[in-house]
């Protein structure tokens, strides 16, 4: 009940970051102190990054809410994440794409990836699937995808992962290695990247990235 609580204090303050109420629900739904590791668990509900082991971290809660609220995820929507780390960013979207939809995971850290399964498997969310694998090159045996979700900063956008948007499609990532930028890719007849502001994740790393 006391996580419960402090999940919807949590919740309420990102309003004011102009996040839209379905994903603020979605954030709602999901309890972000099984995704951390159990010495953190007290600061779960803080809106602040947090060590998840192997140099990596959970996203502060803002940052996921902006990401997802950037993607405008729709029901029944197929979407890859690039970095699954605990897992909880890709809970938040299968909250959004619901039962009809499914989101493929990739994460480089066989550990990470164990981590995030079995937290996935505890809150029941069966429309994950989570590969180990070089996320730079995206997931191209399931693309092409409506939506693609970067937790990590690249070099640059890499091509690959363009190729793997469906037209119409749109994909956030960070790019830089300081300053870092958050970019908004939307795929039409051109591809267009949207600066979103200034933000701080950890490398990607593989062929594409660092």
């Amino acid at each position: 009940m006391e996580f419960s609580r402090k999940r919807t204090r949590l919740v309420d303050g990102l309003k004011y970051h102009g996040i839209d109420r379905r994903v603020l629900d979605a954030m709602n739904r999901v309890p972000r102190h099984i995704f951390v590791l159990d010495s953190q668990k007290e600061y779960a509900y803080q809106d602040t990054p947090l060590s998840i082991g192997s140099g990596q971290t959970i996203s502060a809660p803002h940052m996921v809410a902006i990401m997802c609220n950037l993607l405008d995820l729709e029901e029944g929507m197929s979407v890859l994440e690039i970095g699954t780390g605990s897992g909880y960013h890709v809970a938040v979207i299968a909250e959004l794409v619901g039962k009809t939809g499914h989101v493929y995971t990739v994460e480089r850290i066989e550990q990470l990836a164990y981590f995030a399964r079995d937290n996935l498997k505890k809150t029941g969310y069966a429309n994950v699937t989570v590969i180990i694998e070089d996320g730079s090159l995206g997931l191209p045996e399931y693309a092409p995808y409506d939506r693609i979700s970067v937790a990590a900063a690249a070099p640059k956008v890499p091509q690959t992962l363009i190729d793997q948007l469906k037209e119409g499609g749109k994909m956030v990532i960070p790019v830089g290695s300081f300053p870092q930028e958050l970019f908004l890719v939307t795929k039409n007849i051109e591809v267009t990247m949207v600066k979103k502001g200034g933000v701080s994740f950890v490398p990607l790393k593989g062929k594409y990235g660092f």
